[in-house]
Formats: structure tokens, sequence, C-alpha cells
């Protein structure tokens, strides 16, 4: 009875170990690939799968975009300048049965390959082309990883350059350029601020010879100006005095010009009286 007992709780263990084996569960962001006595039997969606136990054998594929850091490279450019650059690129599998029959493991391969492609693609520009142009770089390394990585049934998606280094002496030959290129613009912009100054001088001193009073009246306001601090003591040249009377007779004619004029009054003569 003991023997017997024992034999069913045995036999009870393996028919549940059975079960458990031949029970797979595909996650929503996966495709399980079905191989059966070593052949590709098709793709499962995800949900609660059943296998033969022994014989079916489920290699399940993530889908969701993956991100792989490309480790800096060290790149001389076109124009001989020593770099390291480094990249991040993004990717995702598109068909799940070329991922596993197609390549041992896709994201070794991508790594791999993205070093390589990064250091073909930025060796062919030039060290301003490699700062200023980084789209058009991206754009054909992704291109290049696409022609690779499509017999994998892997698209990449993205591809950024997120860090270049330079050499300590190119970073001050460049600091040193562009300090050199902003003391161009302001020279170039104080030059063209005299040339505007002058010409404005030029039609002012037009304006004042055809009215000399003009500059007399500049002088003054000038003065005015000098005048606000109170604390300066100011000296009147010679012509300008004379210039100031010259314009109080003026001021003292115009006023007296303007007074109505009075009518004249007899007035009789005074005789003296008679003795």
């Amino acid at each position: 009875m003991n023997i017997a007992l024992t034999a069913l709780v045995i036999i009870a263990v393996v028919v549940l170990l059975l079960l458990a084996s031949s029970v797979r569960v595909i996650k929503q962001y996966e495709q399980g690939v079905l191989f059966r006595l070593g052949r590709v039997v098709g793709v499962r969606d995800p949900g609660l799968r059943l296998l033969i136990p022994m014989v079916d054998v489920l290699h399940r594929v993530s889908l969701r975009i993956i991100t792989k850091p490309i480790q800096s490279q060290g790149i001389i450019t076109r124009d001989n300048v020593s770099i390291d650059v480094s990249a991040v690129a993004y990717f995702r599998v598109i068909d799940a049965t070329k991922s596993v029959v197609a390549i041992e493991d896709f994201y070794a391969a991508i790594d791999q390959i993205a070093q390589t492609t990064l250091r073909k693609v930025v060796g062919q520009h030039t060290l301003d082309e490699t700062l200023s142009e980084t789209d058009r770089i991206n754009l054909d390394i992704r291109e290049i990883l696409d022609v690779s990585t499509v017999d994998w049934g892997v698209e990449v998606t993205l591809v950024e350059l997120k860090d270049i280094q330079l050499p300590d002496s190119m970073k001050r030959a460049m600091a040193r350029q562009a300090e050199a290129e902003r003391e161009k613009r302001a020279k170039i912009i104080n030059a063209q601020g005299e040339s505007l100054a002058a010409a404005a001088l030029g039609d002012a001193s037009d304006i004042m010879m055809a009215h000399p009073l003009a500059l007399q009246l500049r002088n003054l306001q000038s003065l005015v100006e000098i005048g606000v601090d109170k604390n300066t003591t100011v000296v009147f040249p010679a012509p300008l005095m004379s210039t100031i009377g010259e314009l109080g007779a003026f001021l003292s004619r115009e006023a007296a010009a303007a007074q109505p004029l009075v009518p004249d009054t007899f007035v009789a003569p005074l005789v003296p009286d008679a003795v």
C-alpha cells in the first residue's frame, strides 16, 4: 500500500513538472519563436502558450526599443585632428525569427558594427564639419547600420553623437580664434559707428554754417549740461561773451518792436505871467 502511494505521488509530481514545463507566458512587448525538434514552426503572439514537453523550445524576443551606448572612440579626422567621440544608438527588433536564426547575438553585433561605423563616418569629415554638421553625420551612421542590420531583423531608429572630446591644445587654439573673431567684429562695429557719427557731424556742421546762431545755442546747451553737477567753474571765451551780448541786444530790439506805439499828445507851452 505504501509502495503504491509513493508511486502515485511520484507520478503526480512528474505530471506537474511536465505541465509546468509546457506552459509559457509571452508578455505584451514580446514575441515567441517556437522550435519543434530543432525546426522553426512559427511565431507565437503574447499570451499563455502550451508547448509539447521535451519537443518544443520557445525563444522570447523583446520588441521594445533598445538603447545602446557606443563607447568613446579615438578618431583622426580628415584634417588630422585626434578626437574622442561617443554616441548612442536606438534600435528594435522587427522580425523575431531573423533575430534568432540569422545571428547569434544581435545586441553584441550591433555594438561592434556601430563602433566601426562611427570611426569610419567621422574620419571622413574635418573637425569643423564634425562640430557643425552632427545631424548629417548621425543620418549617415544610421543609414549604414540599417543596411547591415536589416538581414538580422533589426531596425536602427536613431543614432546621436553624444560627446566630442578635443585635445587641450586644440581647445586653446579654438579659444584664441574665437577671441580674435570677437575683436574683429568689435573693431568693425566701432569703425561703422565712427563713420555714421562723422556723417552726422558733417550734416550738423552744414546746418550750423547756414545758421550761425545755432552754433551759439549749441554752446549754451553744452554749458547747461556742464552746470548740472553744480561743482564746476565755467570760463566764457570772449567771442562767446560778445555773441551773448549780441543775442541780448537782438532780443531787446525784438521786444521793443513788439510794444504798441503810444500816440503823441499836445502840451501847451507855459507863458510867464506879466509883471
